[in-house]
């Protein structure tokens, strides 16, 4: 079983206050894990993120993918058509966003297939918060409806960038067992 973490766009591995600390714990629990900075980072296309999941990090039912922001995006698209052990999205959204550069990434091109999402996985964690500052909750709410995934709702969260996340490492060994 590997761990694999997609960032979000305009970002790398390490951009967030918590990959490192997640990284090292994972590690310490004898984890494979990967945190790579994915191609084509500050738009985050699908055309390239999608095969670089495929082919270069192998991802299968075995997999557990966590997708923080474009990165969840990815790993829904992902899941469509490839099978997963589960996914854990932080922070995602399923529209553009009227965003231009989120408009570009292709991930939006063609509805999403939400029965192959679920069928394709045993587990879909979601985690986010109503103050996020780049999502509205309306994108949330419909993901809840749409995958009834495990949904861990927080209030003073943001997007998930500045602070620990102890609860997504929690999370994730509730999985590995």
């Amino acid at each position: 079983m590997k761990i694999i973490f997609i960032h979000g766009n305009g970002s790398m591995h390490w951009s967030y206050a918590w990959t490192p600390w997640l990284k090292a714990e994972l590690d310490k629990l004898g984890v494979t894990n990967v945190f790579e900075t994915f191609p084509d980072s500050i738009i985050a296309r699908a055309q390239y993120w999608l095969p670089f999941l495929k082919d270069n990090l192998k991802a299968d039912e075995q997999t557990i993918l966590v997708g923080h922001s474009s990165g969840a995006r990815a790993s829904l698209r992902y899941a469509e058509n490839n099978k997963l052990l589960g996914s854990v999205l932080i922070g995602p959204s399923i529209t553009d966003l009227n965003d231009d550069l989120e408009k570009q990434s292709g991930y939006f091109d063609s509805p999403w297939q939400w029965d192959k999402i679920k069928a394709n996985q045993k587990f879909i964690g979601l985690f986010y918060s109503t103050d996020d500052p780049y999502i509205p909750a309306t994108e949330f709410e419909e993901i809840k409806n749409r995958l009834e995934p495990e949904t861990f709702a927080y209030t003073d969260k943001g997007h998930f960038v500045d602070q620990t996340f102890p609860e997504l490492l929690a999370y994730l060994k509730s999985k590995l067992n």
